[in-house]
């Protein structure tokens, strides 16, 4: 039978030991994110917007453009690069998935550890216009109060204003500023360099 009070020095241990096992387990991802968000050389700036704190990818059900459901979470495991919008895609809509498509060619090598994501909330047909455009994307249908819950516009923003940016542990980390520009793509793009440079040694490509 346990003893009170003698047996308590050992429960204690026990819990440091398992507190320390999982800090161990954690530190590669813990040392990235230090080294993006608190050592900042030269006075960097982010362009993009800190989320603070991170939220999760939700249960939220998808469906792909044909008809095949899924579930959000399945995203999981790679950078995500995404934008909302309606079926419709006005010139705006259609700019943002530009810049997501460019941002991630231009990381190069490292493109196959980002995916861009097109998030489509509601039932409206996709312009097959813009299909051939897709080619490279994850076209996703997603309710829209759900996703509401989850990703968050800028003060005096709409939802579909911004790119969000997902970590491969499924966080929404970032948002950029929205209706962004060329010149706001090129900071961007330092923003990613950033990401994957500091995130190289634990985060690999593919799922």
């Amino acid at each position: 039978m346990p003893t009170p009070g003698r047996d308590a020095p050992r429960t204690a241990v026990g819990r440091w030991k398992m507190i320390a096992v999982l800090l161990v387990c954690a530190s590669p991802v813990i040392a990235s994110y230090f080294t993006y968000y608190v050592i900042r050389p030269e006075g960097r700036r982010n362009y993009g917007e800190l989320v603070d704190p991170q939220r999760p990818l939700p249960v939220m059900p998808t469906t792909t453009l044909d008809g095949k459901p899924g579930q959000i979470a399945a995203l999981k495991g790679q950078w995500l690069l995404m934008s909302v919008s309606g079926a419709a895609c006005d010139a705006a809509c259609q700019q943002r998935l530009y810049f997501q498509r460019q941002l991630r060619e231009a990381l190069g090598k490292e493109k196959d550890r980002l995916d861009w994501i097109w998030l489509v909330n509601d039932e409206a047909a996709v312009d097959p216009r813009l299909m051939p455009a897709l080619s490279s994307s994850t076209t996703l249908r997603v309710p829209a109060a759900a996703l509401s819950q989850w990703l968050l516009p800028a003060d005096g923003q709409k939802l579909e204003d911004h790119i969000y940016l997902v970590d491969p542990l499924g966080n929404w980390m970032m948002r950029f500023p929205a209706n962004m520009d060329a010149a706001g793509a090129a900071k961007a793009k330092r923003d990613l360099d950033r990401l994957m440079r500091a995130s190289s040694s634990w985060d690999k490509e593919g799922r």
